[in-house]
């Protein structure tokens, strides 16, 4: 198998999701850290090789606290004060 179209039906799995502290696709789901800030390390992940340009451009800035749960949300299609339906079946009672 090649580098093209048959082997990208394999790409299925998700290594990394959203980080908490930095809002990026990079925290690795196994490991339990963000490769681009390295939460939860104390200390965030800089590196000088890495800044490319002006230095403001690459403040550190957290995601904002509206769009943190929007890809949780999403799941449920924003359901908002609603009662949530029981995962098991309730088992009928024997008289």
């Amino acid at each position: 198998m090649g580098k093209g179209t048959g082997s990208f039906g394999k790409r299925r799995n998700k290594t990394h999701t959203l980080c908490v502290r930095c809002g990026r696709r990079s925290f690795h789901l196994k490991k339990n850290r963000c490769s681009a800030c390295a939460y939860p390390a104390a200390r965030k992940r800089t590196y000088n090789w890495s800044v490319k340009g002006l230095s403001h451009f690459h403040t550190y800035t957290r995601i904002p606290n509206n769009l943190r749960h929007v890809p949780r949300r999403f799941k449920t299609n924003f359901r908002e004060s609603t009662e949530v339906a029981p995962r098991k079946k309730e088992v009928a009672a024997s008289s």
